[in-house]
């Protein structure tokens, strides 16, 4: 399979350090208050330090995570990712709006199946309820 390109900057980073698994970059594409919407519940993250925490915990709960397709121009973008949690398969897109300087203002994914999403909450609280950077940051 060809690799998967992008027209806009920031867009093709996020490609690149998602499939370097790169936590130590992912401040770089995000506005300073970037509003993250998770799969697993009704609620946001809100600001850079504390998506980019969440976002380096999924590198670690999500394997063998690839991007499939790649849809947007100018601030709408549409990321399409296959993955597994533990066992568990999955499909799901990143929906990606950007701001005026072109970095990441709200980032939120939908996913299925039902289970996986399960699989990956539970992963998710276990990892945030152990991380003492969390106990700083404003609860989702």
């Amino acid at each position: 399979m060809s690799k998967l390109t992008a027209d806009h900057p920031t867009i093709a980073a996020a490609l690149e350090i998602l499939a370097a698994k790169d936590p130590a970059r992912i401040p770089e594409i995000l506005a300073e208050d970037v509003v993250f919407l998770p799969p697993t519940y009704w609620a946001e993250w809100r600001g850079r330090q504390a998506v980019a925490l969440v976002l380096s915990h999924v590198m670690q709960v999500f394997s063998d995570f690839r991007y499939r397709r790649v849809m947007g121009a100018g601030r709408d973008w549409a990321l399409e990712f296959q993955c597994k949690v533990g066992e568990f398969d999955a499909v799901g897109v990143d929906l990606l709006t950007l701001d005026d300087e072109g970095r990441i203002a709200r980032f939120e994914v939908v996913m299925r199946p039902l289970k996986t999403v399960a699989a990956l909450r539970e992963a998710m609280n276990a990892r945030v309820a152990q991380d003492p950077r969390f106990a700083g940051l404003k609860p989702a």
